[in-house]
Order: structure tokens, then sequence, then C-alpha cells
């Protein structure tokens, strides 16, 4: 029996990929152009552009690494990766530019882009690269180009919407970009849920090979986080106190994977994320300038998220038929959410003020009920738009398969 749909990605990647970037480059033809950097500033410019660079390794090598970890999905993990990431860069400089001036109706065409903005354009890009975990194996690259464009415009609009209301500047920012961006995929997986596939798919899996690349992808994360965290916090201090927590969720990790086997062994995958949540949580909460609390927070963080790989994935499958292939809820959104209200309690125990300490809790419950319903409606509303049959997703059969979207010469049939 023929295949439901072709294999061939020739009626939908091209034209969709190729349409976007002429719009894009229209977009900055007319309305962008790129700062003058004057001579003082090139002393700024170098100290910047090398924290730029970590980020960018970050990005494109990291994210890229760290999902390939499933033993038949490498190519698409780490492919699909700079497809969507390099698609939406572009994206988000040019609507990070834009925003404001719709925002303010200060339409000065036009916009002036520099190395800032690159730099959060590549931390939007990491919010949909977080997202794209929850549906990774599960979607077409056609899919996720949509994907990541929505999931961006979600997170900058939401950003936009807290400045506006609550003056809040970037101080929500990067609680923002873990929260959103892994509750915005996590719907949108619960949306695109197949009923008819089996509760665990028979390629999702990793070895030793992939779960090895896979380990590649996370020390440069863990490596390159604190500079990550300093890029959006501007304060050196988050760069220790990043580090600490890093160094004792790793540590943690480990032990409770051990803890939680039945046979009393290390899951490689379990480390890979539960290492990574003590600087998720330190990024969300922000302002932890005691070492020993940083500790403390990457420990919870840790326990957390390594607990919530081991138990929470099969639950939420079974509870709400909702699949997370990376488990982003248990490295980004509950270390997120945990450094979030560790923000609340260090700056409500360092005001002696019971009004002001009353209206900041009051404040900060709001923003985070609002960024968090946000990324449910616009998780929800993107995961029916890939919904439609009009995309051509794979075959249950095709998941997490790269033989469905890439060549292997050495499989083809030679007649």
């Amino acid at each position: 029996m023929a295949p439901r749909y072709a294999p061939s990605l020739w009626s939908r990647l091209p034209p969709v990929a190729l349409l976007l970037e002429v719009i894009f480059i229209v977009l900055f033809a007319f309305f962008v152009e790129i700062e003058e950097l004057k001579d003082k500033k090139n002393q700024e410019f170098l100290y910047f552009y090398a924290i730029f660079q970590d980020v960018h390794v970050m990005v494109f090598l990291g994210f890229g690494f760290v999902s390939a970890f499933l033993v038949r999905y490498g190519f698409s993990g780490v492919g699909f990766g700079l497809l969507v990431a390099a698609m939406v860069v572009q994206w988000a400089t040019f609507i990070n530019a834009f925003l404001p001036s719709f925002y303010f109706s200060h339409f000065n065409w036009p916009v002036h882009i520099n190395l800032n903005s690159l730099a959060e354009a590549e931390l939007c890009a990491a919010s949909a690269l977080v997202a794209m975990g929850a549906v990774h194996g599960k979607t077409n690259p056609t899919q996720l180009l949509l994907f990541g464009l929505l999931e961006v415009t979600g997170f900058v609009v939401t950003q936009k919407l807290m400045d506006t209301l609550f003056k809040s500047g970037r101080i929500y920012a990067t609680m923002q970009m873990y929260v959103f961006g892994a509750l915005f995929g996590v719907m949108t997986s619960w949306v695109l849920y197949r009923s008819d596939a089996e509760p665990r798919h028979e390629k999702e899996k990793f070895d030793s090979k992939t779960g090895l690349f896979a380990m590649l992808g996370l020390l440069f994360l863990w490596m390159f986080w604190p500079s990550m965290n300093f890029m959006q916090v501007k304060d050196i201090r988050v760069v220790y106190s990043t580090y600490l927590a890093q160094a004792v969720s790793a540590v943690t990790a480990m032990a409770v994977s051990v803890l939680s086997s039945p046979k009393g062994k290390i899951n490689l995958v379990h480390v890979q994320g539960a290492s990574l949540a003590g600087g998720v949580a330190i990024g969300a909460a922000r302002t932890v300038h005691d070492p020993w609390v940083a500790m403390v927070i990457g420990m919870c963080a840790g326990l957390l998220s390594a607990l919530g790989y081991r138990y929470m994935k099969d639950h939420m499958l079974f509870a709400f038929e909702c699949h997370d292939t990376c488990s982003v809820l248990s490295v980004y959104a509950i270390p997120g959410i945990l450094g979030t209200f560790g923000h609340l309690i260090l700056q409500l125990t360092s005001t002696d003020d019971l009004t002001i300490a009353i209206r900041f809790a009051v404040h900060f419950i709001c923003v985070v009920f609002i960024s968090i319903s946000m990324s449910l409606v616009t998780g929800s509303i993107t995961g029916f738009l890939l919904k439609l049959k009009f995309w051509k997703p794979q075959q249950d059969r095709k998941c997490f398969d790269d033989q469905a979207f890439w060549e292997f010469p050495h499989l083809a049939v030679h007649k």
C-alpha cells in the first residue's frame, strides 16, 4: 500500500522558505539600516561581541547537538535546528526593532539595528528552540518554520505587553524565554497529539553514538550558559551564581538519576537535561548575590528536573495525552518557575516595608500569570494551525526518522 503522503518536500518547504526569505529581504531593504558605530564605542563593541559569540555557539551548536540524541533523528535534530534558528533570527531582528515604534507611535523609518539587536534575536531563537523540543520528531520542516515564527512573534509581543502594562523592561525576559518557550511547545504538542500512535514510539530511543553527540551539545550549553544569563541581566554577579548553580545541579542530577533507577545506574538523558536546570533557575531568579543561595537554587532545580525527567513525561502522556519529546517542561519550565519564585522571595526578604512587599507580590503574580496565559493560548493556536492537512505531516511510522526528509545515498536502490 502506497504511503498516504510522499516523502518529498518539493511542494512545501522550498516555496515557503524562499517566499519568507524574499519577504524578509524586502522588509530589510526598505525599513532597516545598520547603526553607525562611533569610535568611542569600538571597545564596548569588542567586549559585547565576545559574549554574543558565546550565545551564538549555544544557539546553533549547543541546542543542535543536544537535540541529536534520538537514534534515527540525528540529521533532523541538528539540521532543523539550524533551519529554524536561521529563519527566526531574521524575523526577530525586524520585529524587535519594529514593535517599539509601533507601540509608542514613533514611526521613525528606517529602524536601526546594532549588535544588541542581533543578540536579542539570538535569545528569541533560543526560546523557539526550547519550544521545538516538545514537538521534536513529530513535525516536518515546513511546520517547524511556521512554528518558530509564531513562537517568536508571541514571545516578543508578550515581552512588549509586559513592558507596556507594568514598565518592567527586561526584568522578566529570562523567565519568559524559558517558561514561555517550554509551555508554548508543550501546548502545541498537546494539540498535535496523535491518538493512533503507539504510547512510546519504537524509534524514540538513543544509543551510545547519539548519546555522545547530545552530551557534546550539553557541554557547550553548560559552559556558555553564564554568558547567556549575563547578556540579559547585565550584572557580573549572575555569572558567578550561574556557574555555581550549574555545578550543583549537575552533581544533583547524577545522584538523583542513580537513586531513581531500579538498577541503580545513571541515565544519560536525565543528566543531559537536569544539568542545565541550575543555569535556567538562576537566569529567572536574576538577583542572587550570595553563593550559598545560588547553590541551594541549583540543587532544588536539579532535583526537580531529574525527578521530572524520570516520572513526569510518562504521566503527562498517560493523563493528558501530551507527548513532550525532550521533556522541556522538566528542563526549562519547572526550573524557570522555581527561579522566578526565588526572585520573588529574595525581593520580599530584602524590604521592610509591607506595602511595597504586597505591591511587588501582586505585580509579580500578574506578570507570571499573563506570561503563562499568553504562552498557553498562542501555543494552542499554533497547534491547531499546524494540524491542518495542508502541511502534510509525516505518517506515524515516519516520526523520529531522518529518512522521511534526508538523502541517504548508501541506502538508495540502484537499478
